[in-house]
């Protein structure tokens, strides 16, 4: 409305001075210089005619907060909005000063029995893995866990190389296989394949494992048919091990995850590389891992604001999988389970105190609506970087080919980054904030997507201090701090809690209270003997952040295949095997 007043005005002016100079057209002949005066007024007038107003919003106009830091009026402020950005972040973030007081722990402890007195000559188990680099990597830490638990010889895992990812790669030109049996000898026994009898190789028995089977599940659902078959295979072996098991079947969870799967050479020194270069830019560097391909959307069942068009497209790809349901959005945010979109993330991390001067490198497959959809996170972060920026096509090339090693290299310049973040709670994000939680407690930033929505939507209307301290308070508890989450909640993978122990000494003498000891599972009669044994912990938490750590948005990110599989498993029942991204 005020806009149309504006342009009436506008006109009014401008036919008003036609209208003078077209009766005093006769003085004006008479003195040349006032004529050309009077030439750049009407061009001027025809001009402001025929053109529109400039838009209300401001670019990069400066002004200052109480503060003192500089504040970029962009594309998310207005002339009715209090909301603006400030360049400068004025936050020291780069580390946890409790960091230092925990550390990685995952020896096995003397009464664990070694794999050459436990392993039946008689018993072989092969696995064969499912999804993303990410889900299969669980599958086969699970995996490791699994022979031991049945006294079996493992069979080099087979990697999932026909579902949505199409990777044609093998665990050898991924992972460094023979440190993969080296280090885990002690542990179980491995072999790269199986042995001949009569001339011939052994043929497997093929079934699955019920998801999430417990070590007793095991024993009595799988252990009867290895038994008798001799040689099995877990076929789409995701998530079918409990979340929740000893400490010492945890530890050599971590064993595997943490130090046997290492990869390849050839992954290794690209990866670092591609790290050296972020350093060279700048001392400190985010990495993000950005989920926002049309596929995750889809399956999501999120809104984000593109109207009828993306109401179409996204639900267009959703009808491929027919055992979904119909979506409710709101509902779905509400609940904290829709990933952020790359502007609010970046919001998120400019509220934590990052400013525009950090480099930012983005780990992203195809992102739904392109550059448009990155314009607001490139205007809040310019010095973005993703490894096609970093190295040369002909760099990449061994590489480019295979979803699986793309993934590789994002994952070693996430993992050595000074601050990770994620928009979503896929695979991916769990396994690297697990890892960082094991080495270090580096700063990991996982938005707090149930308490941060509501902040999204109203946030024109608050100004950007009280915006960005809504921020902080929303996230106390999902920085990667220790003790955020209490032991056995959540997916170990993300919060390995009994792989994690503390240094009681070095944290009485800095003044700090050691952290009481953490109250035993079932099953966990050797803790204090350990701890005893050890001089260390497993971190328990007083004062953890429960409710909001449940939202757990997508563990099933979404089904590759377009529909969800029926398959029987070994107790007769139907289950339904989803098909987990990264």
């Amino acid at each position: 409305m005020k806009k149309k007043k504006r342009e009436t005005k506008q006109r009014n002016i401008a036919a008003a001075v036609l209208h003078w100079i077209f009766f005093t057209r006769h003085y004006l002949l008479q003195f040349p210089l006032l004529s050309a005066i009077f030439a750049f007024l009407l061009f001027f007038a025809a001009f402001s005619v025929i053109s529109p107003l400039p838009p209300i919003i401001n670019h990069q106009r400066s002004s200052k907060l109480k503060n003192g830091a500089k504040v970029e009026e962009s594309t998310f402020s207005t002339e009715t909005s209090p909301f603006r950005v400030p360049r400068s972040g004025g936050r020291h973030l780069w580390n946890s000063r409790l960091s230092k007081f925990y550390h990685g722990c995952s020896n096995a402890n003397d009464s664990f029995q070694t794999a050459d007195l436990k392993t039946n000559s008689n018993r072989y188990l092969l696995i064969a893995t499912s999804g993303g680099l990410n889900q299969q990597r669980t599958g086969i830490t699970d995996g490791v866990v699994a022979a031991y638990i049945l006294n079996a010889t493992l069979v080099v895992p087979k990697l999932d190389q026909k579902s949505f990812w199409n990777d044609s790669s093998d665990f050898a030109e991924i992972f460094d296989v023979d440190w993969f049996i080296s280090f885990l000898s002690k542990d179980v026994t491995i072999i790269k394949q199986l042995p001949t009898k009569g001339g011939k190789v052994l043929t497997p028995y093929r079934t699955r494992a019920p998801r999430k089977c417990t070590p007793i599940c095991y024993l009595t659902k799988v252990l009867p048919v290895l038994n008798k078959k001799h040689v099995v295979q877990l076929g789409k072996f995701d998530y079918r091990l409990s979340n929740r098991l000893s400490p010492d079947l945890q530890k050599l969870r971590c064993r595997v995850n943490y130090h046997a799967l290492k990869f390849t050479d050839s992954i290794l020194e690209m990866g670092k590389r591609l790290v050296q270069r972020m350093r060279m830019k700048s001392e400190h560097f985010i990495a993000l891992h950005l989920r926002f391909e049309p596929d995750m959307l889809a399956f999501s069942g999120c809104y984000f604001g593109g109207g009828e068009k993306e109401r179409m497209e996204l639900g267009e790809i959703r009808r491929r999988w027919k055992s979904l349901h119909a979506s409710n959005p709101d509902k779905e945010r509400r609940q904290g389970k829709c990933p952020l979109t790359p502007e609010e993330v970046g919001l998120t991390l400019r509220a934590l105190g990052f400013g525009s001067d950090v480099h930012l490198y983005v780990a992203s497959g195809e992102v739904y609506g392109g550059e448009a959809t990155l314009a607001p996170l490139k205007t809040l972060f310019p010095n973005f970087h993703s490894k096609e920026t970093l190295a040369s096509k002909r760099e990449l090339a061994p590489f480019s080919s295979f979803s699986s090693r793309m993934a590789a290299l994002d994952f070693i310049v996430c993992d050595e980054s000074d601050v990770f973040s994620t928009n979503n709670n896929g695979n991916m994000a769990k396994i690297i904030a697990g890892r960082r939680r094991y080495f270090g407690h580096k700063p990991t930033v996982r938005p707090n997507a149930k308490k941060l929505y509501k902040l999204f939507i109203n946030r024109h209307n608050k100004t950007w201090e009280e915006f960005a301290s809504r921020v902080r308070s929303h996230q106390i508890g999902f920085m990667g701090e220790p003790n955020e989450v209490k032991p056995g909640r959540g997916v170990f993978h993300e919060n390995p809690s009994s792989c994690i122990c503390q240094d009681p000494v070095a944290k009485a003498g800095a003044g700090l209270n050691p952290t009481p000891q953490a109250l035993p599972h079932e099953g966990h009669k050797n803790v204090k003997e350990n701890t005893e044994r050890n001089g260390t912990s497993d971190v328990s938490d007083e004062h953890s952040i429960e409710d909001d750590h449940d939202q757990d948005a997508t563990d099933v990110d979404y089904v590759d295949n377009g529909n969800a599989v029926q398959g029987k498993g070994l107790a007769g029942e139907m289950l339904s095997e989803e098909f987990f991204s990264d």
